[in-house]
């Protein structure tokens, strides 16, 4: 198949929670018959309900500066599929997904003809198949991988990690994961393997409790932020944050990290810890390396600035825990600012309790449909907001919403495009494709 034909048979499974039971059983299945080539490399994994890609880059970016062939696999995708499967910082080319895809592909076909398999992968289990298949032809010597949802069941979660991190649990896909915090935390320590090492910075008592009986019965080393590591000389310039790290057992560190936003400190926190813990494996990562690392680390879509003026921001925030985040760095950073909002968001989000966060920061709101079959309608948004804005306009494309907004706002405003990945994405999108253009544009080094 040409990548193309693969992006439509990958497509043709339906989006990524179509389905409505999950297991291992399918991606070991079709990973057995690969010939297992997620066991060719060491790997760390990372859960959590919001932090774990930037985590992610992170630590992928230390391993990367340490001298390792770095994979990288996350989800989701903001513009192609290629980049959640990343080598050296390099995504995926469109030859060789296609021919990992394939090979995957294959398989499947030879499994469902024999009865090995009882049906195709998902989509999500065909896209881990084939990551871990192209990690193992591009000769990783280490691949990071980010769990897609929950931990115990994801598909991510059939290697024995080096380390396993878990950023945090907050409330999110409560109808696949549970409806309490130590439900959900009971999915996320999933990842946690005997003997194993793991890195925390969960707060939630109940949640954080489920995550310290999983390692007591499992023999497995907890690490938790908290209790672990000391943070001085906290500096903040432009919406980043720099920082001395010291992690129990570990030299200091001057932490730079270039990601906007300050809950991005804890994520820093566990990469280092993570990268200090497997040093002690045997890895050779210097301490030079872990702020190097760090402070060259990327991650797209988080607090990302697309002009400078307007000021335009863009952030995925799709879920409550994010857009309490988001609003915490709105009002330290653009107090007395004029702020719109461009927001679309899918159906099966908390869009009252995300709406309720975001929209009171607004002058006015942009209410606008991602091209998703999840995605809720403007209407269907205000209807289930509680509050709104001084001023709401329906536009259904984005592009011409954020284009709306942008018309409307004066120099020193901020305008905020949020509530969904898919949205940052179909911005993104049109910006690379030359649809939007936009007069402001930063230089890359500039920040908010």
């Amino acid at each position: 198949m040409d990548y193309v034909q693969c992006l439509e048979l990958l497509a043709a499974g339906g989006h990524e929670l179509r389905k409505t039971r999950f297991d291992l059983a399918t991606i070991q299945t079709v990973l057995a018959a690969l010939g297992r080539p997620e066991q060719r490399y060491p790997t760390a994994i990372v859960a959590g309900t919001n932090g774990k890609g930037s985590t992610c880059a992170m630590l992928a970016s230390i391993l990367q500066t340490a001298g390792y062939r770095t994979g990288l696999y996350t989800s989701p995708h903001l513009v192609r599929v290629n980049e959640r499967i990343q080598v050296n910082g390099e995504p995926i080319s469109d030859q060789d997904f296609a021919e990992a895809f394939t090979e995957v592909s294959e398989q499947v076909k030879r499994l469902c003809a024999t009865g090995s398999l009882a049906h195709p992968p998902s989509f999500f289990e065909y896209l881990t198949a084939t990551a871990f298949t192209y990690f193992a032809k591009a000769k990783a010597e280490f691949v990071v991988l980010e769990v897609g949802m929950g931990g115990r069941l994801d598909a991510t979660n059939v290697t024995d990690p080096a380390v396993a991190a878990i950023t945090n649990v907050e409330l999110d896909h409560q109808e696949f994961l549970g409806r309490t915090h130590a439900e959900i935390a009971r999915e996320k320590a999933g990842v946690i393997k005997p003997g194993r090492s793991v890195i925390t910075a969960c707060e939630h008592p109940a949640a954080l409790e489920e995550i310290r009986r999983r390692c007591r019965v499992l023999g497995a080393e907890l690490l938790e932020i908290d209790r672990v590591a000391t943070f001085r000389g906290l500096e903040q310039e432009g919406g980043c944050y720099r920082f001395d790290l010291t992690v129990k057992g570990s030299p200091a560190l001057r932490l730079r990290i270039p990601l906007a936003g300050r809950f991005q400190i804890r994520n820093a926190a566990v990469a280092a810890a993570a990268a200090h813990l497997l040093a002690r494996q045997g890895f050779h990562i210097s301490p030079a390396a872990i702020e190097q690392g760090i402070e060259q680390a990327r991650w797209p879509g988080r607090l990302e600035t697309i002009s400078l003026s307007p000021l335009i921001v863009l952030d995925g925030a799709h879920n409550p825990a994010a857009a309490r985040e988001l609003a915490r760095f709105a009002a330290a950073r653009w107090q007395g600012r004029r702020l719109r909002l461009v927001y679309a968001s899918m159906r099966d989000k908390a869009i009252e309790e995300i709406s309720s966060t975001l929209f009171p920061l607004a002058h006015e709101v942009f209410l606008t449909q991602c091209n998703v079959g999840r995605a809720a309608t403007p209407e269907d948004i205000l209807e289930r907001s509680p509050v709104t804005a001084p001023s709401v306009v329906i536009e259904r494309d984005p592009v011409c919403a954020l284009e709306l907004a942008v018309q409307r706002a004066g120099r020193d405003d901020v305008i905020l495009v949020a509530g969904s990945l898919f949205l940052v994405g179909a911005i993104k999108a049109a910006m690379s494709e030359g649809r939007l253009t936009l007069a402001g544009q930063p230089a890359p080094a500039e920040v908010l």
